[in-house]
């Protein structure tokens, strides 16, 4: 008779991070508080697409998208 050996939990492994899923977040935020979180750089976009979402960066932050502050 075999008896199966019960597996050890290390009690470190609640520490790990957990993986997020960013487009989750993306969606949750645009569609319960109205922010939408665009990369011009996406893939998803046309090039009209992602050319307005690159002048609309530019008109609100500056160009080359830099903080001030």
């Amino acid at each position: 008779m075999k008896i199966p050996t019960p597996q050890y939990r290390c009690p470190l492994g609640r520490l790990l991070p957990q993986a997020t899923d960013l487009d989750a977040i993306k969606e949750r935020g645009s569609r319960d508080q109205h922010i939408l979180v665009v990369s011009p750089d996406d893939e998803r976009l046309d090039w009209m697409e992602r050319e307005l979402v690159r002048q609309i960066g530019e008109r609100l932050y500056g160009a080359g998208g830099r903080r001030h502050g």
